[in-house]
């Protein structure tokens, strides 16, 4: 395939996410992301006469003085939020044993998150990670904004392909100066996850969107396989037929799962569980309405 064909397919691939995204958000999605998420506070807005009942606290002494009565200050909700989308491009993420990738299904809730905040106003950026930051595009608006992350979701390749969740958190708390909405896209199959999932959340309003493959949770049984690290190129072979190496495999991968679980629960992110061989779109709507259900408490 030459290198325009290469392009053409890819735009094709951007463009088909394009009318699905829109697709899904002019029918569900857009009323209940702006039900889930607000705005970070209240901007000034301008001064009026005190009158009885109004909060003494929003009194503004200098306009007062200057006017020889009291006078406070009027405010408007802040509805414009910052959204970051971040996700991981490392080698993991171009695995899938069906028919999507992990970094195919993390571009498709890119595109439905990002059209969403569009529809509503809001900015949208993103950072692509690896085992290091790869590239930060600051929140802006816009359908031909929107539609660049997209493609460089997709076309991403890094010199480093293994996972740090830390040096997305690290470049997120230092390039993000304001409260922003931040999605963490990953397999979370890295270390370590603690601090830097903590660091996050105390700053920003965090959700982590996790995706997998049903292979990673479970061997089938195939033989004498070789299996790889698509982040180290480590190999080993493994005889699948064994029924005690399959339990013990099981037991380890569904240990790591509900650890890294538990982290998101410590530190208080929202999160969904996505995997390659299911349609995304009951995940996130699942998301969004416990999003609602938080609010309405």
């Amino acid at each position: 395939m030459t290198a325009d064909e290469q392009v053409e397919e890819m735009m094709a691939r951007v463009r088909k996410l394009e009318l699905k995204a829109r697709r899904l958000v002019r029918e569900s999605f857009s009323g209940e992301y702006q039900s889930s998420f607000k705005g970070q506070g209240l901007d000034f807005d301008d001064f009026r006469e005190y009158q009885h009942g109004d909060e003494i606290r929003f009194i503004d002494w200098n306009v007062t003085a200057r006017m020889g009565s009291p006078f406070i200050r009027k405010f408007r909700e802040e509805r414009e939020i910052n959204v970051m989308i971040a996700v991981d491009v490392s080698g993991s993420s171009d695995y899938g044993s069906v028919q999507f990738s992990k970094r195919e299904i993390a571009a498709e809730i890119a595109a439905t998150l990002g059209f969403s905040a569009l529809q509503n106003g809001d900015k949208c950026g993103l950072l692509l990670f690896a085992a290091e930051t790869l590239m930060f595009i600051p929140p802006a608006k816009g359908t031909k904004h929107l539609l660049r992350l997209v493609r460089e979701i997709l076309v991403a390749q890094p010199a480093k392909p293994g996972t740090s969740i830390a040096a997305a958190a690290s470049t997120l708390l230092q390039a993000l100066p304001r409260k922003s909405l931040v999605f963490l896209i990953s397999d979370f199959l890295a270390d370590p996850l603690d601090k830097p999932l903590g660091k996050l959340a105390a700053k920003h309003d965090s959700i982590a969107i996790r995706v997998t493959d049903p292979l990673e949770k479970k061997l089938p049984q195939a033989g004498r396989v070789t299996l790889e690290d698509a982040e180290t190129g480590w190999q080993t072979s493994i005889n699948t037929s064994n029924s005690n190496l399959r339990m013990a495999y099981e037991k380890l991968m569904k240990r790591q799962h509900e650890g890294v679980l538990s982290l998101f629960k410590k530190h208080g992110l929202d999160f969904a569980d996505l995997e390659t061989n299911q349609d995304p779109t009951p995940a996130l709507h699942a998301l969004l309405k416990r999003r609602i259900s938080k609010r309405g408490r």
